[in-house]
């Protein structure tokens, strides 16, 4: 029996309609349910409009070579995206399109199961496979073309005819319900696609914008500076026990005169923009990674004051920041010195004081990329001695898991950020002689453990809860380094984000330049801030140029 192509794009639309969108209408039946049966009606329109919307969309761009090829591939995107809706409450939007692209094969291998597969043979082989084998009615092209207007018009009214019949839903459907549509598959991870691709692939080579070309350092090879940042990895807040958690998940660091900063906000829920915009000038507000991505940041500032940069990266890479300074790579086994089933963050300190010595001069400013917390295999995340809260979840498939052994393997690899952390203050005071030193850590972005089931990171800002934008904050002085730690402390619970790490960069290694802006050092009250060149910020400058940073002027 042949089939018409526009009978194979109608079947493959009720085929994602019915199969693919089960948490689609899950939230749309949580939002408007089926009490006495009065959104019933409205939510079987709304399977009509999907089905619709997507044959419309197949219609408008299939044709005799690429019927079929399009659908398949529409299939795959489904069956995937999918599996991460139904599992984890994940939304393909175009930053989670990023983070696949950036994704590298470590990562990639934590996330396969036996259930993505599946996903991915059922939802997306078999039917995929039918689609293949159908054999199509040749057609003329007069024929073609009057046959492809009827399914067009028969797309339009799936589409027009609910929105006139129950007008009154659809009203607060897209006006007051707008997350429900990030739901919608493939649709919304179609326009997540364009979306990145817009963003993304510009025609022209892009021109890195040169910032802070006037930056010079203050600071005399007397007062010179090691500073460690240390950018973690979907470290929510509130699994630190410096942050009032009730397990000790940090027994080493609470032995530190550490400050943790309790009210930290991420510029966004996944890494491939939190730690580009940590790292930028731009602020959240007018953040984007199309405009990073053409603008110089902070370690280009202080790289060309003189300070020596140096990036040890033991997750996916720098997501673009570390581009123009010196970049190591310790997810190579062959680099890093410390690997089981995977290679640890504590591999990034062997051979890091040979480096500090090999500085002679100017200040140093070393970046250390967690692997951290990266889930959702949390129980690979930490070596064996440190897996102190049992039983953990020991599979990547978290809905297999109950909360507490989520939640467990999870605490364990906060605790093993914990003894990194220690580690890397040991460092830092064997340096204390000849260097003012600091340990900043930070991490890109928080994480959902299960919460109203929701897993992982990644949801849109509008979104995303607390657990994904809360985020763990700690800074450490080393004896030499002026600040006023009394005032820091009485300052640490006040609202900050990634937007501060820029200029506190900045104020920490007396760079000056006209781009610093004191109200956005956490450290501006606690030391003397580096002074203003004629800016947008030196009319703020007043009696904060001259605060409390002891035995430095």
């Amino acid at each position: 029996m042949r089939l018409t192509t526009n009978k194979l794009i109608l079947a493959t639309a009720i085929f994602l309609v019915l199969f693919d969108n089960v948490t689609f209408f899950q939230n749309v039946i949580g939002v408007y349910p089926f009490a006495e049966g009065k959104n019933l009606f409205f939510v079987v329109s709304l399977a009509f409009g999907l089905t619709g919307v997507l044959a419309l969309f197949m219609s408008l761009l299939a044709s005799r070579f690429t019927t079929k090829p399009l659908l398949i591939a529409l299939l795959f995107m489904a069956a995937g995206s999918s599996y991460f809706a139904n599992n984890y409450s994940v939304i393909i939007d175009y930053i989670m399109v990023q983070n696949i692209l950036q994704t590298n094969v470590r990562e990639a291998t934590d996330l396969f199961s036996l259930k993505l597969f599946l996903y991915i043979f059922f939802l997306g082989i078999v039917p995929a496979l039918l689609v293949w084998l159908a054999p199509l009615e040749p057609q003329s092209w007069r024929q073609a073309a009057v046959s492809r207007l009827k399914l067009i018009t028969i797309a339009l009214l799936l589409i027009l005819i609910p929105l006139f019949l129950f007008s009154r839903f659809y009203a607060s459907f897209f006006r007051e319900h707008e997350e429900l549509r990030f739901y919608s598959n493939p649709t919304y991870a179609l326009f997540s696609v364009y979306k990145y691709a817009k963003r993304n692939f510009a025609t022209s080579a892009v021109t890195v914008e040169p910032i802070g070309t006037d930056a010079n350092n203050l600071a005399t090879d007397r007062e010179r500076e090691l500073i460690i940042l240390v950018v973690g990895e979907a470290a929510r807040a509130d699994r630190f026990s410096l942050n009032g958690y009730e397990r000790p998940t940090n027994p080493l660091l609470s032995q530190e005169e550490v400050i943790f900063y309790p009210q930290v906000s991420s510029c966004d829920t996944s890494t491939a923009t939190a730690v580009p915009c940590m790292f930028s000038d731009l602020t959240r507000a007018g953040f984007s990674n199309k405009k990073a991505a053409a603008r110089e940041n902070i370690l280009d500032v202080v790289q060309r004051a003189g300070v020596n940069v140096l990036w040890r990266d033991n997750n996916s890479d720098s997501k673009g920041v570390a581009l123009r300074v010196p970049y190591e790579d310790y997810q190579d086994p062959a680099r890093n010195t410390i690997c089981d089933v995977e290679c640890r963050d504590e591999g990034m300190l062997v051979g890091l004081q040979e480096y500090i010595d090999a500085q002679k001069s100017g200040d140093i400013l070393i970046v250390l990329h967690q692997m951290g917390n990266h889930g959702p295999a949390y129980y690979k995340r930490y070596p064996k001695e440190f897996a102190r809260f049992t039983p953990t979840c020991q599979t990547n498939q978290l809905d297999e898991c109950s909360p507490e052994e989520i939640g467990n393997a999870y605490d364990n690899a906060i605790l093993y950020t914990d003894y990194f952390l220690s580690k890397t203050i040991a460092l830092l005071k064997q340096n204390d002689k000849q260097f003012e030193t600091a340990m900043i850590y930070m991490s890109d972005h928080g994480e959902s453990l299960g919460e109203f089931g929701v897993y992982l990171h990644g949801l849109p800002y509008l979104l995303a809860p607390e657990t994904q934008k809360h985020i763990a904050a700690i800074m450490w002085f080393g004896a030499g380094f002026a600040v006023d730690r009394q005032i820091l402390r009485q300052q640490a619970g006040r609202e900050l984000s990634q937007d501060n790490l820029f200029h506190t960069l900045l104020g920490s290694m007396e760079i000056h330049t006209e781009l610093y802006n004191p109200k956005l050092d956490i450290l501006c009250d606690a030391h003397q801030c580096p002074p203003l060149q004629a800016g947008p910020y030196a009319k703020d400058k007043g009696e904060k140029q001259g605060v409390v940073r002891s035995g430095r002027k």
